[in-house]
Formats: C-alpha cells, structure tokens, sequence
C-alpha cells in the first residue's frame, strides 16, 4: 500500500455467501485503510516553530508516517531527522515526494546491530536543542524493539537474550515494555529528557490494548508509572537472569524512568493519530454495506492465541447453533493483542513457525470442528503475523477435513506452535505484504 496516496476499497463489495474469504479480505481492507497515516497525520501537526524542526521515531509504520509528514509539512519550512522502520517496511516513495526525514531499517522482533546505530544517531541528533526548536516524534507498534539503547551496563547482547526470553514467555505486551523501558537509555520517557529543552510533539499509532501512549513502543517520551521493582518482578516471574551488576541497579532503583509529573514533559503534546478501535469501526460499516450485521467484541482481547481462539469459537457456535448473543447472518470483530508461549521443541523435531494470528486461527479451527457456516480471517494490521511473510490465515469448515486428508492433525502442529506449516499446504495463509501501518491483530468471523 502506498502510504501517501488516499486507499480505494474494491467498488463492488464481495458476496458474503459466494465469496466469503475475499468479503473478509475486504473488511480487513477497510480496516487497514482507516489506519494509513497521511489519513490521520494533518489534524495533529504543529505549526513550524521558530528554530529547527527535528523529526525522530520508530516502529513498523515508520516509514509511512515519515512521508505522510514530508507530504503535509510546509515546503519552505526545514524538517530534517531520522526514523527506524522494520526491514522491507518503507513503502514507495510518490513521485515528486522530496525526502528530507531519513528511514532507516532495522529488525524486528529482536534488535540489531541496525537498529543501536541509528537510535544512538537519533540520541544524538536530539542534543543541544533550544526552547525555539519542535522534535516531533513519530512512534508506531515494533518500536520497542527498533529503537534499541541497552542501559549501562548492560550488553548489547544480552539485550537481544532478554528480549528473545520475553517473545517466548507468554508475556503481554504491558509487561515485556516495563522490563524494556528499565534497560534502556530512550525508553520510558528518557528521550523526551534527551530532547529539553526543545518543545517535543509525539503522534502515535496504537498498537496496545488499552491505547496507553506510555505502552506504545515502551514509551520514549512519555512519563512512566511503572518501576523498577515491577520490572525485576516480571522478570523474576518468567525465569529471566539479568547480569548481577544490573540486578543490584534494578534492586536499587538507580535506572528509574521519568515519572508523571516530572517537569521535563511540561509543554509537551501526544496524539493517538490512529486506533485499533477505529480500525474496527471502518469494518463494521463495511460488512453493513453487504447486509451483514456486524457486532464489535473488544478491541483489547488479550491471553493466549489458542485459548482467545477457543473463545471466540464458543461464541460463534453459539450464534450458529441458537442465535444467541446474535442473529445470524452476521460478522463478529475483535482486535487486541494475544500472545503465544513457545512451547520447548522435542528432540530432533523442528521449530514451528507462525505468530499469533495463525495461533489463534488453530484454537479457533480445532474448537469450531467444522461447524458449517462459519469462516474466519484473523490477521496483523502490519501484514506481518510473527517473523514470517503472512499476516495471518483464513479459517473455513473445511479446514480440518483437508488438512486430515492429507494426515496432518491440527494438534500436532499447535504442540509445536506451527501455524505457518499448518495452513501454507492448505492455500489458507493470508499473505498481503507490510501495510504501513500497524494497529495490532484484526479478527473477523463471519456466521451465514
């Protein structure tokens, strides 16, 4: 998707009895679309100021929300800076489009050598601004990961380790950011303290339940609540070692982030510029254009993928079965961000591959058993499910009965968390390429 031009849905919207995976594509487009960045970037932007104009960020929509702001910016107003965006993630540049913010990229997940260059070069470039100058930080969902300055005294390496160990504990995404936030130099409100005296304007895109800005990306220029005794509890609780001269300064309090309150934020502006839950109010008017009712769930599901499946399975055979809570037809949309516990690999077996969307679409397979009627789309907003190339997959009645005709068994595979492996030989994987945006998981389950 080209994140400077205005997104067009098909004209013709899809039959939802004929054509069911390509209407929930559609809905899913819809979703997406409503959460492009130049869409939502305008109303936010500040005047230019008096001095310079420095633009800093990081996240999966980084390099989009970058050339939304090269778009919208004054042409004869200076704007210079740097974003992180993940590898593959910068969408084409329009013709005629001059860039003047640098985009970097780097990994995602698990930092990179990338990724700690360019966010010291973005602590850098922060320092020694004046009252007269306006940094406008551009913070996206994957940020936590792309900006990446390990404390002092921590290495690079056991950044990577500990960040790694939260990916697969099952940790949510509130959790793994307060243990970032405490070993790190930016995060948790420390570069907003690299910015002073400057006048700081931070838009995000929310990739968190709940929207907090101070969980989006761990928060780099916002006030912190949580502490460093919640952090080593959360690493304690999932068997995670830290270096002992950093354990002593967790115990101790000495790497304590910026809290409310603090003078350094006064003056300060951050905006939400777009939200899983406007996401899912683009769908539903989408799915209404078809005759199909559309009930929206939650846009802060969280738990396990599997288990969150089974939920959602629970409800829509419910629907199916006794037309309660809802009459069908109809489409029910959650969003949120799950998570998946890897489990150990057994002795010569291979590890699985997937992320939470494919997860979630196993429980939610292996609960519904082929209940007539019933499909399913479950993707990231990002079109990235986990580290493979899908955003997600495609759920049908049929999905079992295939998958047995070929001797494969849906538990097998949750067992070893392969999701990617289950639906690649079924053609159910949904695959869109990186969006540009990042509003976390999408779900839509439509009951005919």
């Amino acid at each position: 998707m080209d994140a400077t031009a205005t997104p067009r849905l098909k004209m013709t919207v899809p039959d939802p009895v004929s054509q069911p995976r390509q209407f929930l594509e559609y809905l899913f487009e819809a979703a997406v679309a409503r959460a492009l960045p130049l869409q939502n970037t305008a109303a936010y932007l500040p005047a230019p100021p008096k001095g310079r104009t420095v633009v800093v960020g990081a996240g999966k929509a980084g390099g989009s929300m970058a050339q939304a702001v090269e778009a919208l910016w004054p042409a004869d107003a200076p704007l210079e800076g740097l974003v992180i965006t993940r590898y593959l993630h910068i969408p084409p540049r329009p013709a005629g489009l001059r860039p003047r913010i640098e985009i970097v990229e780097a990994a995602h997940p698990v930092p990179d050598a990338a990724g700690l260059q360019a966010s010291q070069r973005i602590l850098e470039m922060v320092q020694g601004l004046s009252p007269d100058d306006l940094v406008l930080c551009l913070i996206s969902g994957g940020g936590s990961a792309l900006l990446t300055l390990p404390a002092n005294g921590l290495s690079f390496e056991d950044k990577q380790r500990i960040n790694q160990q939260l990916l697969d504990s099952g940790a949510n995404i509130g959790e793994m950011n307060c243990v970032r936030k405490h070993l790190s130099r930016v995060k948790g409100g420390r570069l907003a303290a690299a910015c002073a005296p400057a006048r700081v304007v931070t838009l995000a895109i929310s990739d968190v339940p709940g929207d907090a800005p101070s969980v989006i990306a761990s928060g780099p220029t916002v006030p912190d609540v949580t502490t460093c005794a919640d952090a080593l509890a959360i690493l304690q609780r999932y068997g995670i070692a830290l270096p002992a001269a950093v354990q002593a300064r967790l115990a101790s309090g000495a790497l304590e982030t910026p809290k409310p309150g603090d003078a350094l934020f006064d003056g300060h502006e951050v905006h939400l510029i777009a939200t899983p839950q406007q996401s899912l109010d683009a769908a539903a008017p989408a799915a209404r254009r078809a005759g199909i009712e559309a009930h929206i769930l939650s846009d802060e599901m969280e738990g396990e993928s599997r288990e969150v499946g089974k939920v959602h399975a629970a409800l829509v055979r419910a629907v199916a079965l006794k037309g309660q809570p809802f009459s069908r037809p109809c489409v029910i949309l959650s969003g949120g961000e799950t998570t998946v516990t890897v489990r150990p690999v057994k002795e010569g077996a291979v590890r699985g591959k997937g992320g939470r969307a494919g997860e979630f679409c196993l429980g939610l397979a292996l609960a519904l058993q082929g209940q007539p009627g019933v499909f399913a789309l479950v993707a990231d907003t990002d079109g990235i499910d986990g580290m493979e190339e899908n955003a997600g997959a495609f759920v049908a009645p049929d999905t079992l009965a295939r998958s047995a005709a070929a001797g494969r068994k849906v538990a097998d595979f949750l067992d070893r968390n392969d999701a990617y492996g289950y639906f690649a030989p079924l053609g159910d994987l949904v695959t869109t390429g990186p969006t540009h945006t990042n509003v976390n998981d999408f779900r839509a389950l439509l009951i005919l």
